[in-house]
């Protein structure tokens, strides 16, 4: 399974582009996110979640909304991995984001961050959404206003004046900032990557997923 991977060179290619590229209002990088939070711990409990709790495998999906490779995991795999291990109550998903590809990353995350705030399933339909429209990987894409026009026109059943409201003051860039910080902790280093029961997966085949998710139910050690 391909991966898109953080490496040295990233962080030029970041630079640059965003120095280069117009239409970058409000779109902040880290350094300009400020604010009190914690890196140390998964904190399950403030991440969007699939299946029940009594699950014996917590699984964590590493995600950028920008990257290819999670939008093909979503699609050739989501579906499978629900019917397997989420509708068998063999695990538990959740979703942190590791937005790293460029700021607009970021801004597509705190979107996420900002609908599931007010409804958990919705995340989900957002996120499936959201890869369906994936734009360009190399491209400032995911600007405000597309994130505000993405929503109106696919998500229902919210409040879209709460999720505007919350898009624009920023209102969740520093979750988005921790789940950065936390997942960089954890040794997460591209996406999509996944932990199951605090334990990161070298790779991130679905054949080494399961193969994990099979084991903690032979295990008497959850998280």
């Amino acid at each position: 399974m391909v991966i898109c991977v953080l490496v040295l060179a990233v962080s030029v290619v970041f630079l640059t582009r965003t120095k280069a590229a117009g239409g970058l209002d409000g779109l902040p990088n880290y350094t300009e996110i400020r604010g009190d939070f914690d890196a140390n711990g998964l904190k399950y409990e403030k991440q969007p979640h699939l299946g029940g709790s009594t699950a014996k495998a917590k699984v964590i999906e590493f995600a950028d909304f920008k990257c290819p490779a999670c939008k093909k995991w979503k699609e050739t795999y989501f579906e499978q991995f629900k019917r397997d291990f989420i509708d068998t109550g063999k695990a538990e998903l959740f979703f942190i984001n590791f937005a790293f590809i460029d700021r607009d990353s970021i801004m597509a995350a705190s979107a996420g961050e900002a609908v599931f705030a007010q409804d958990n399933d919705k995340f989900w339909e957002f996120m499936s959404k959201l890869y369906d429209h994936q734009g360009d990987e190399t491209k400032i894409w995911a600007t405000p206003q597309f994130m505000l026009d993405f929503v109106k026109d696919n998500i229902s059943g919210i409040d879209y004046e709460r999720f505007a409201k919350d898009l624009q003051a920023h209102t969740y860039m520093l979750p988005v900032k921790e789940d950065f910080k936390t997942a960089g902790n954890y040794g997460v280093n591209g996406t999509p990557k996944f932990m199951v029961n605090g334990q990161l997966l070298p790779g991130s085949s679905y054949e080494e997923l399961a193969a994990a998710i099979e084991a903690a139910q032979a295990s008497n050690v959850t998280e």
